[in-house]
Protein backbone atom coordinates (compact mmCIF):
# COMPACT_ATOMS: atom_id res chain seq x y z
CA UNK A 1 0.00 0.00 0.00
CA UNK A 2 2.85 2.43 0.76
CA UNK A 3 4.18 2.02 -2.78
CA UNK A 4 0.78 2.85 -4.25
CA UNK A 5 0.44 5.94 -2.07
CA UNK A 6 4.00 7.03 -2.83
CA UNK A 7 3.32 6.73 -6.56
CA UNK A 8 0.37 9.09 -6.18
CA UNK A 9 2.22 11.69 -4.07
CA UNK A 10 3.23 13.91 -7.02
CA UNK A 11 -0.30 13.81 -8.40
CA UNK A 12 -1.72 14.62 -4.96
CA UNK A 13 0.56 17.67 -4.90
CA UNK A 14 -0.96 18.82 -8.20
CA UNK A 15 -4.47 18.23 -6.85
CA UNK A 16 -3.67 20.21 -3.68
CA UNK A 17 -2.36 23.08 -5.81
CA UNK A 18 -5.44 23.12 -8.06
CA UNK A 19 -7.93 22.94 -5.19
CA UNK A 20 -6.09 25.63 -3.19
CA UNK A 21 -6.13 27.82 -6.31
CA UNK A 22 -9.85 27.28 -6.83
CA UNK A 23 -10.57 28.09 -3.19
CA UNK A 24 -8.48 31.28 -3.06
CA UNK A 25 -9.59 32.63 -6.44
CA UNK A 26 -13.18 32.82 -5.20
CA UNK A 27 -12.08 35.29 -2.51
CA UNK A 28 -10.52 37.53 -5.16
CA UNK A 29 -13.56 37.21 -7.42
CA UNK A 30 -15.91 38.01 -4.54
CA UNK A 31 -13.93 41.13 -3.64
CA UNK A 32 -13.40 42.46 -7.16
CA UNK A 33 -16.33 41.34 -9.32
CA UNK A 34 -18.93 40.55 -6.68
CA UNK A 35 -19.26 36.87 -7.56
CA UNK A 36 -19.91 34.82 -5.60
CA UNK A 37 -21.94 37.30 -3.60
CA UNK A 38 -20.58 37.65 -0.08
CA UNK A 39 -21.98 40.51 2.05
CA UNK A 40 -18.63 41.29 3.72
CA UNK A 41 -17.15 42.02 0.26
CA UNK A 42 -20.07 44.18 -0.94
CA UNK A 43 -18.28 47.54 -0.82
CA UNK A 44 -14.64 46.65 -1.48
CA UNK A 45 -12.83 49.45 -3.29
CA UNK A 46 -10.25 48.19 -5.84
CA UNK A 47 -7.53 50.56 -4.55
CA UNK A 48 -8.02 49.74 -0.88
CA UNK A 49 -6.00 47.21 1.12
CA UNK A 50 -8.83 44.68 0.73
CA UNK A 51 -8.95 45.44 -3.00
CA UNK A 52 -5.21 44.81 -3.30
CA UNK A 53 -5.72 41.50 -1.50
CA UNK A 54 -8.44 40.69 -4.02
CA UNK A 55 -6.05 41.26 -6.94
CA UNK A 56 -3.41 39.04 -5.30
CA UNK A 57 -6.00 36.31 -4.70
CA UNK A 58 -7.49 36.54 -8.19
CA UNK A 59 -4.18 36.51 -10.07
CA UNK A 60 -2.42 34.16 -7.66
CA UNK A 61 -5.35 31.75 -7.67
CA UNK A 62 -5.41 31.66 -11.47
CA UNK A 63 -1.66 31.01 -11.58
CA UNK A 64 -2.01 28.17 -9.07
CA UNK A 65 -4.86 26.56 -10.99
CA UNK A 66 -2.75 26.59 -14.13
CA UNK A 67 0.44 25.67 -12.34
CA UNK A 68 2.23 28.64 -13.91
CA UNK A 69 4.95 30.39 -11.87
CA UNK A 70 3.62 28.29 -9.02
CA UNK A 71 6.35 28.78 -6.47
CA UNK A 72 6.44 32.58 -6.79
CA UNK A 73 2.63 32.86 -6.75
CA UNK A 74 2.34 30.53 -3.75
CA UNK A 75 5.04 32.46 -1.86
CA UNK A 76 3.23 35.77 -2.43
CA UNK A 77 -0.12 34.23 -1.43
CA UNK A 78 1.47 32.76 1.70
CA UNK A 79 2.72 36.20 2.68
CA UNK A 80 -0.66 37.75 1.97
CA UNK A 81 -2.35 35.22 4.23
CA UNK A 82 0.19 35.85 7.01
CA UNK A 83 -0.50 39.59 6.76
CA UNK A 84 -4.26 38.93 6.74
CA UNK A 85 -3.96 36.78 9.86
CA UNK A 86 -1.83 39.21 11.84
CA UNK A 87 -3.70 42.36 10.75
CA UNK A 88 -7.29 41.12 10.89
CA UNK A 89 -7.46 38.12 13.17
CA UNK A 90 -4.62 38.08 15.70
CA UNK A 91 -5.57 41.42 17.33
CA UNK A 92 -8.95 39.94 18.26
CA UNK A 93 -7.51 37.00 20.22
CA UNK A 94 -4.48 34.73 20.28
CA UNK A 95 -6.38 31.53 19.39
CA UNK A 96 -7.30 31.04 15.70
CA UNK A 97 -10.55 29.30 16.60
CA UNK A 98 -11.65 32.30 18.63
CA UNK A 99 -10.32 35.06 16.34
CA UNK A 100 -11.70 33.54 13.09
CA UNK A 101 -8.26 33.13 11.55
CA UNK A 102 -8.18 29.36 11.09
CA UNK A 103 -8.67 29.57 7.32
CA UNK A 104 -6.05 32.31 6.88
CA UNK A 105 -3.51 30.28 8.88
CA UNK A 106 -4.26 27.10 6.92
CA UNK A 107 -4.01 28.94 3.60
CA UNK A 108 -0.72 30.52 4.72
CA UNK A 109 0.97 27.21 5.43
CA UNK A 110 -0.59 25.43 2.45
CA UNK A 111 0.79 28.11 0.14
CA UNK A 112 4.14 28.02 1.93
CA UNK A 113 4.28 24.27 1.32
CA UNK A 114 3.45 24.77 -2.38
CA UNK A 115 6.15 27.45 -2.60
CA UNK A 116 8.73 24.91 -1.44
CA UNK A 117 7.35 21.69 -2.96
CA UNK A 118 6.56 23.06 -6.40
CA UNK A 119 3.58 22.54 -8.68
CA UNK A 120 3.52 18.78 -9.20
CA UNK A 121 3.41 17.01 -12.57
CA UNK A 122 0.05 18.33 -13.77
CA UNK A 123 1.10 21.93 -14.37
CA UNK A 124 2.26 24.37 -17.00
CA UNK A 125 5.53 24.69 -15.06
CA UNK A 126 6.19 20.94 -15.40
CA UNK A 127 5.27 21.00 -19.10
CA UNK A 128 7.66 23.91 -19.74
CA UNK A 129 10.43 22.10 -17.88
CA UNK A 130 10.04 19.08 -20.20
CA UNK A 131 10.18 21.20 -23.37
Amino acid sequence: MNETLAAWAPRALSILRIIAGLLIIQHGMGKLIGFPVFPAYANVQPFSLLGAAGFIELIGGALLILGLWTQAAAFILSGEMAVAYFMSHFPKDYHPLVNGGTLAALYCFTFLYLATAGPGPWSVDAAMKKA
